[in-house]
């Protein structure tokens, strides 16, 4: 197993999946709470546009990308905040506008096709290139900072708007911080996972660790382990098997989250009737008491 180590691309290949592993799930948890967990299918295909840029202006493709799925985040985070459109509205129009320009744009590059965006859209071990390595790396580091570092003051703002508005916290300053990270997070995998199953990565671990867990620290980490895995696993499972890696990482999580939700169900059901009972036990002492 040891021998996909003495290949230069497979060792660049292991190293993005530990960072995507570890940043997708890191920020797909504020996703989740906030019942946004398609929003990372939308920047992507806003991040599409920015890839075919890149190949039109002879510019790195991942940074390019980076800038415009920035400014689309924003633009839908501004669009949703706003009132006056509801946010699968606004995350309808990142999809449709996003795959649109990325179509139109590389067809009008110099040599450019549909073919040049295959492994953006579905991600490829041997293109991870050293150079995008130094930009997985930056832009990680980033993720992590924001998601752990203002991790209370961002669970308050996706638990409850009102109330982080109500203690003071600045919740427009910190809904377009969490655009932004998500726009950098999807960035960050597009070279491994791809495009259009970077989603899965940021929603899946998370929803895996919500069946065994309850506190918002130990549902972080655990996604954060169970993200690690299934990047780990399914890039080197794509080596030896000769498949696509983002489509073997996302099979491999969601195998993972079948098995836990089916060890975790009699879990369900015990916790269920425990807390009904308790709940009896509660109603027949306030009867019975004088």
């Amino acid at each position: 197993m040891l021998e996909v180590l003495d290949y230069p691309f497979m060792q660049r290949a292991l190293q993005a999946a530990l960072l995507i592993g570890i940043a997708a799930p890191a920020v797909g948890i504020y996703l989740v709470q906030r019942r946004q967990a398609l929003m990372g299918d939308g920047i992507g295909h806003v991040a599409l546009t920015g890839v075919a840029l890149g190949f039109l202006l002879s510019a790195n493709p991942v940074w390019m990308a980076v800038l415009v799925s920035v400014v689309g985040a924003v633009a839908m985070e501004l669009v949703r905040s706003s009132g006056r459109a509801r946010g699968d509205i606004a995350l309808a129009m990142l999809f449709y506008g996003g795959m649109a320009g990325g179509v139109m744009i590389i067809n009008l590059a110099p040599g450019g096709s549909t073919a040049n965006l295959t492994t953006y859209l579905f991600g490829s071990v041997n293109t991870v290139s050293p150079s995008d390595i130094t930009a997985i790396m930056i832009l990680s580091a980033f993720v992590l900072l924001v998601s752990f570092g203002l991790r209370r003051q961002l669970f308050s703002v996706c638990q409850d708007e009102e109330f982080a508005r109500v203690t003071g916290l600045p919740v427009r300053a910190l809904n377009l911080l969490l655009a932004v990270t998500a726009a950098a997070t999807v960035t960050v995998a597009m070279r491994v996972v791809g495009l259009l199953l970077v989603s899965a990565l940021m929603v899946i671990p998370v929803v895996a660790a919500q069946q065994l867990t309850r506190g918002f620290a130990t549902t972080l980490g655990l996604s954060v382990g169970f993200g690690v895995l299934v990047s780990l696993s399914g890039t080197v499972t794509s080596y030896y098997a000769d498949v696509p890696p983002g489509a073997t990482i996302v099979l491999i999580a969601l195998g993972l989250f079948a098995l836990i939700a089916a060890a975790a169900a009699p879990l369900s059901h015990r916790r269920a009737r425990a807390a009904a009972a308790a709940g009896a036990a509660r109603e027949s002492e306030v009867v019975a008491a004088p």
